[in-house]
């Protein structure tokens, strides 16, 4: 994979499979599961939500289709991650260089933080298109200067000379969003993409997402705790909890027929199922930190459906529906009792 090859894919149908990841991360002294054999499959064209409390290992999933985090010690247990059949984990550093951005690009939580403070817009925009792209300055210029228009900035050749500390919020995000696109990358990863923004700002990033990916037959992962941004951008979704895929189907199905109890649970505590005025459903406690999951469901201590097998240290086999709808439980036909209320 050289950098010629990673250049403009848009309309290359090309697969991101994650297969039985298992991750680690350093723990007071010692490497601790945090991603527990989980695997996803991007496909062009599709948005998959990847949806769960934080702590659950969502960001840590995501950022590991770019082996983001090894050098904060997060180290690869078990499984592979698959980028038109090719391991990612057999690629050296040049290659993986242009595989970030070219092939797959992600767009950051935090965009103050993602982006330089000590570097103008236009120049962190135009060094990933040089990175990628065979462009000299002129047409790395008029790259740049279309991509801040394609992601809705009016005065774009203005905004290219100015430091991401005089732009607001939505238009750091904005920027970023270009940054993913500078060179036609096959997929995005955006990692909670809004949650830094106010409401009004949310809803135009998320027009502006939905417009670029159907626009660019785009496949993304998009990892958010928020079912109402799943409901407007995916395809399909996979539930996650402490590490463990435990339900995952498309949208229709998850929405309309939700089944293991914790995606039950998080769709009962959505603003929109609650009568207005009233307090908000929670489930009750905590997702549990790597290191102290059960030997059995990850979700037996918080579910009130859970009896002794569910604590048995055994892999539980995943229910499987119509149409690809699983869900890692053996309780996905009875009924749950009511949330109760935030006090």
């Amino acid at each position: 994979m050289d950098a010629q090859s990673s250049a403009a894919n848009t309309g290359v149908v090309r697969s991101l499979e994650l297969r039985e990841l298992s991750l680690s991360v350093p723990i007071s002294g010692e490497h601790v599961e945090a991603v527990s054999k989980v695997s996803l499959m991007l496909k062009p064209g599709r948005v998959l939500g990847l949806v769960g409390e934080s702590g659950c290992g969502k960001s840590l999933t995501a950022q590991a289709m770019l082996r983001l985090g090894e050098h904060q010690g997060v180290l690869r247990e078990g499984g592979d991650i698959l980028l038109d059949g090719e391991s990612l984990f057999s690629m050296d550093q040049e290659s993986l260089r242009h595989m970030r951005g070219g092939y797959v690009s992600m767009i950051f939580q935090e965009p103050m933080t993602a982006l330089n403070p000590v570097f103008s817009i236009g120049s962190q925009i135009m060094e990933v298109i040089r990175i990628h792209l065979d462009m000299n300055r002129d047409e790395t210029t008029a790259r740049a200067v279309k991509l801040l228009h394609d992601v809705g900035m009016q005065d774009a050749e203005a905004v290219l000379k100015q430091y991401p500390d005089a732009l607001s919020g939505g238009m750091r995000q904005r920027v970023l969003i270009a940054m993913a696109m500078a060179a036609d990358p096959a997929y995005i990863i955006a990692d909670e993409p809004t949650t830094a923004l106010d409401v009004s700002v949310q809803k135009r990033i998320i027009q502006l997402l939905r417009d670029l990916q159907r626009e660019r037959n785009l496949g993304m992962l998009l990892v958010t705790h928020d079912f109402g941004l799943v409901a407007e951008l995916a395809d399909d979704v996979a539930v996650m909890y402490a590490g463990q895929i435990v339900e995952s189907g498309s949208v229709e199905q998850i929405f309309n027929n939700p089944t293991h109890p914790y995606s039950r649970a998080l769709m009962g505590c959505r603003p929109e199922v609650s009568e207005p005025g009233g307090s908000l459903p929670v489930i009750a406690g905590q997702v549990p930190p790597p290191g102290s999951w059960p030997s059995g469901c990850h979700f037996a201590k918080r579910c009130p459906l859970a009896d002794s097998v569910c604590l048995e240290p055994v892999p539980v086999d995943a229910w499987s529906g119509e149409g690809g709808h699983q869900a890692r439980c053996i309780h996905v036909e009875e009924k749950l009792p009511e949330l109760e209320p935030a006090l």
